[in-house]
């Protein structure tokens, strides 16, 4: 594997008002997939399936989950060993600020750890944050006291609770309270102070016809009415936008859709393969997946091909507010490509993480950061 040593700008040509602009080069290299990004200040902390990093000629062992300076690219001591994939990361900055992991393990540093652990996000010192799960949990966020994980489970701590739980950030004990019952696989979540958005195979939540797209509340997982969208095929990811949320979809052909708070489609535009992952900042949807094209122009939510010609979007492709192509064009490789994009707003940057080993022909080994 190649060392990432010398500065290499990667200018992106962009869109008007796109943050993200450039790909910088001073970030290790991982020797497999990148499956979650998180940010904290300058920290940026990464899961995955990977188990050595290197940078700048020094190679670093790192079981799955690590953490480097998003300004130096340097390596830091931040060092908990996962036995299995690590799929979904999140960072709380309250109180002592610690990092929730989510995944395919069953220990972490050494300690038994079902699907979920707690992590100092200083030390790496594992939490006592511990839970039986029966089943998998692929993805977690943060918000309202509350750390909510989906996936394709059945019980909890010996208490039912169908593809979707929450626990208290401050105690980590299950919350009793929430109890959301989804039919099948939760993929994604993303959280507000009255809602907790949630994507996935299932058809239903609650009992009630919600075919893959449903809002319930955060407190106890009651279904929230007012948001009825009509997602058109397997949802993969979930962003909040200035104007509601925005969604990655699979199917025949990935779609990356806007929905108002109602669920009504702002806008939708087609790739020639899955949307794996989205990030909104600054109005921008920064879009990845495994697909080669995308529309010129926006699509209709049902709408297969496209009329005006496809433009060439390899895994990376970005959208303006009202969901058209920008001329962002960092171009991954790769079969699969991205698996995760995640912004951190306060630097204005946009990490990307998968199976990529270069952005625009310069070696970038499964992890990119623009900004």
């Amino acid at each position: 594997m190649r060392t990432l040593t010398a500065f290499v700008a990667l200018i992106c040509t962009i869109a008007l008002g796109t943050p993200a602009r450039a790909a910088v080069a001073a970030t290790p290299a991982f020797n497999s997939t990148v499956w979650a990004l998180a940010f904290r200040g300058d920290t940026v902390y990464v899961g995955g399936s990977f188990t050595q990093l290197t940078f700048r000629g020094h190679t670093y062992t790192r079981k799955r989950l690590a953490a480097f300076n998003a300004r130096t690219g340097a390596v830091l001591p931040w060092n908990p060993t996962a036995n299995g994939t690590v799929r979904s990361l999140a960072v709380t900055v309250t109180g002592r600020p610690a990092v929730y992991a989510a995944g395919d393990f069953d220990t972490v540093a050494g300690a038994r750890r079902d699907s979920l652990a707690r992590i100092d996000a200083v030390t790496g010192r594992l939490d006592r944050f511990s839970h039986t799960v029966s089943g998998t949990v692929s993805t977690l966020t943060i918000g309202n006291g509350r750390v909510y994980v989906g996936g394709a489970f059945s019980r909890v701590d010996g208490a039912t609770r169908r593809n979707i739980a929450a626990f208290s950030h401050a105690s980590g004990a299950l919350d009793r309270s929430f109890h959301p019952v989804a039919d099948g696989r939760v993929r994604a979540l993303a959280v507000t102070r009255t809602r907790l958005y949630t994507g996935g195979e299932f058809t239903h939540l609650n009992g009630a016809s919600r075919a893959r797209l449903a809002a319930v509340t955060p407190a106890t997982g009651r279904l929230v009415t007012a948001f009825r969208p009509q997602a058109p095929h397997l949802v993969m990811d979930i962003a909040i936008s200035p104007t509601g949320i925005s969604t990655g979809t699979g199917g025949p052909g990935g779609r990356a859709v806007g929905y108002t708070p109602s669920g009504a489609v702002r806008w939708t535009h087609l790739f020639d393969g899955d949307v794996h992952n989205l990030a909104v900042l600054g109005g921008t949807t920064y879009v990845g997946g495994h697909f080669d094209r995308a529309c010129r122009s926006a699509s209709t939510i049902k709408q297969l091909g496209c009329p005006a010609g496809y433009a060439s979007r390899v895994k990376l492709a970005s959208l303006d507010s009202a969901g058209r192509l920008t001329r962002w064009n960092p171009r991954a490789n790769g079969t699969y490509g991205v698996q995760v994009v995640t912004a951190d707003p306060g630097h204005r940057r946009v990490g990307a993480g998968g199976q990529f080993t270069s952005i625009g022909g310069a070696g970038r080994y499964r992890f990119a950061l623009f900004g």
